[in-house]
């Protein structure tokens, strides 16, 4: 798949981003929970940019959430991502429930500048289908 030139500026910017995180997270500055977080404009980008990003949450040590072909456990892996990692939000739709036997159903179709795929919605901070049903579209 090809990236776009933008895709490639917000990866060299998210390092810079991330770090600028973790140093907020660590003066606790960062505090917002999933219900009170909610899809955003992506780390690096321009004023009028309309992409949206939200961050990996709920992730076990040593663990990943990884992204899939569909929105379903079976399907193939596409890559792995760890607490406070961003991923581009672009549509959401169903699939199984999640991990953790919540019973949560919702997906995200998310990207990065290398790969997209699927993740389950209960591990990003996007403060759930309240939230972000107005603002992005159904797959």
């Amino acid at each position: 798949m090809q990236t776009s030139r933008f895709l490639r500026s917000r990866a060299r910017s998210a390092s810079v981003a991330g770090a600028a995180a973790v140093l907020l997270a660590g003066a606790g500055v960062l505090a917002a929970s999933p219900a009170q977080a909610a899809p955003r404009p992506c780390p690096g980008a321009g004023p009028g940019d309309p992409a949206r990003c939200a961050q990996v949450i709920g992730i076990d040590p040593g663990s990943a959430l990884v992204m899939r072909t569909a929105p379903r456990y079976s399907a193939g892996a596409v890559a792995r991502y760890g607490n406070g990692q961003w991923l581009e939000v672009e549509c959401w739709t169903t699939g199984d429930p999640d991990a953790d036997g919540h019973g949560y159903r919702y997906w995200m179709r998310v990207s990065t500048a290398s790969a997209w795929g699927y993740v389950n919605d209960w591990y990003l901070d996007t403060g759930g289908p309240s939230t972000w049903k107005p603002i992005l579209p159904q797959c």
